[in-house]
């Protein structure tokens, strides 16, 4: 079975694991969050539908992906595939205002001159 990160073992950033940490590297996994989304904001999918709502992943990281995500108690299997738990569906909400404030920085960053940003780097 695919390992998720467990708070109180070491995950990346923290050698304690601190649960902060611990959900920061499984998010922070190839396709965690989109699949997270997907599944909360697009409702339950089964696995091939699931993976043509992300488009570009692979069977082999979808599966893993899930496997994690089914671990962490963030998403189960279902009637009709594959849906978020409520613990997954909480977490996609507080997340979810991250979209509005991504955009703002983007426009931010398209704003400023070249040599603007590559201050602001240092």
């Amino acid at each position: 079975m695919a390992k998720f990160p467990m708070p109180g073992t070491p995950v990346r950033g923290s050698k304690s694991g601190k649960p902060l940490m611990a959900v920061f590297d499984l998010l922070g996994r190839s396709w965690s969050i989109g699949i997270l989304w997907q599944l909360s904001d697009g409702g339950a999918a089964t696995f091939r539908e699931l993976q043509e709502r992300c488009e570009s992943v692979s069977p082999t990281v979808l599966n893993s992906r899930l496997k994690e995500l089914r671990q962490a108690g963030l998403v189960r299997r279902t009637e009709d595939g594959y849906a978020a738990t409520p613990l997954g569906t909480e977490l996609y909400e507080i997340l979810a205002p991250l979209r509005s404030w991504s955009r703002r920085w983007a426009v931010g960053l398209k704003r400023k001159p070249r040599s603007e940003k590559d201050a602001s780097l240092q």
